[in-house]
C-alpha cells in the first residue's frame, strides 16, 4: 500500500485581488508576519510525512523557486556578520531530504489543469494537492490528519468545512453522508452552486488526496467555463467509479485569498509570534482603550 509522499502546489494563478502587490511577486509569496504562505503549506506537508513538493508554477513565480533555493550570498553576508541564528534558520528552512521539483504551466487553464502537469511526476501514487492561499492552522497538521485518514480508507479524501449558505457560490459543494467521526461518503460535487441550488454548506477548501485515477479524468472531461478544467469536475467524475471522501477536519482556516482573511491571518498569527507578539497584543489592546 502506497503512503502519500508527493504534494502538488498549484501557483500559478494571477492573484488579481492583491494588486498591486502581485503584479510582480506571486500571491503565495505574501508573508504572514515574516513567513510566505507558501512556507506555510510546504511546513503542512512535511509534517505529514510528505517529501516530493511539485510547484506547478507560471510566468513571474521565479521568487518561489529562489525561496526555496540555497542562497549562497545571502548566507555569506550572515556568516560575516556572525549572525548564526539567522544563518542557521535560512539553511534549514525546510529539511534536507525534501525534494522541490518545478513544473510550468504555459497556461493558467484552471486548477484541474494545473494538477494534470504533475502527472508525469506523479506516475501511479496517491498525492495531496495544497491551496496556499488557503492557510489551515492545526494540531496535528491538517494534512496530517488528511493522510491518517486516507491510510485507513485508502482513497480519496477532500478537507472540508461548513460554510454559511449565502457563500457555496465560492465553494466546490458535496452532497455526502456521515460514515465516521469528520468523515462523510461523497455522492456528488456541484462546483460553485447557487445558494438554492446547493446540495448542502459542506465546502472543500483548499485541501486534497487523490489517487492516480483522478488524472485518467482530468484528460477525459470537458473544459468548464473560460475553457478552464476544474478539478471539482474530475472528481464529480472519480466519483462514478471510486469512493471519495470529505474530511472535517480539526482547525482553523484562513481564507488568505482575500484580503479579510489575510488581515485576520496576520494578526492572529502577529499575536503568537515569539519575538514581536505580547508587544503586538498589547498595541492591539490599546487600541480599544
Amino acid at each position: 500500500m502506497k503512503k502519500v509522499r508527493k504534494a502538488v502546489f498549484p501557483v500559478a494563478g494571477m492573484g488579481t485581488r492583491f494588486l498591486p502587490a502581485t503584479k510582480a511577486s506571486p500571491k503565495e509569496m505574501l508573508p504572514i508576519v515574516d513567513k510566505p504562505l507558501i512556507q506555510f503549506a510546504v511546513e503542512e506537508a512535511v509534517a505529514a510525512g510528505i517529501t516530493d513538493m511539485v510547484f506547478v508554477t507560471g510566468r513571474s513565480k521565479r521568487s518561489i523557486e529562489d525561496h526555496f533555493d540555497k542562497a549562497y550570498e545571502l548566507e555569506s553576508e550572515l556568516e560575516a556578520r556572525g549572525k548564526s541564528e539567522l544563518l542557521d534558520f535560512v539553511r534549514n528552512m525546510i529539511p534536507k531530504n525534501i525534494n522541490c521539483i518545478y513544473i510550468r504551466q504555459a497556461e493558467a487553464l484552471g486548477l484541474g489543469h494545473a494538477v494534470l502537469c504533475a502527472k508525469p511526476v506523479i506516475g501511479d501514487e496517491p498525492f495531496a494537492v495544497l491551496l496556499a492561499d488557503d492557510l489551515l492552522d492545526g494540531k496535528p497538521a491538517v494534512m496530517k490528519q488528511m493522510t491518517d485518514t486516507y491510510d485507513y480508507y485508502r482513497c480519496s479524501v477532500l478537507g472540508v468545512q461548513d460554510v454559511p449558505r449565502a457563500d457555496t457560490r465560492s465553494y466546490g459543494i458535496v452532497d455526502a453522508r456521515a460514515v465516521a467521526d469528520r468523515v462523510e461518503q461523497i455522492n456528488a460535487i456541484v462546483e460553485k452552486p447557487k445558494p438554492e441550488d446547493a446540495p448542502s454548506t459542506l465546502a472543500v477548501v483548499g485541501r486534497y488526496i487523490l489517487t492516480p485515477r483522478i488524472f485518467h479524468h482530468l484528460e477525459t472531461i470537458k473544459p468548464g467555463a473560460g475553457g478552464e478544467l476544474q478539478l471539482t469536475d474530475g472528481i464529480a467524475s472519480l466519483l462514478s467509479e471510486e469512493q471519495v471522501l470529505a474530511y472535517r477536519y480539526d482547525g482553523t482556516r484562513y481564507d488568505c485569498g482575500s484580503k479579510l482573511g489575510y488581515l485576520q491571518a496576520t494578526v492572529v498569527f502577529g499575536q503568537r509570534h515569539p519575538e514581536v507578539g505580547p508587544e503586538f497584543d498589547a498595541y492591539l489592546k490599546s487600541l480599544g482603550d
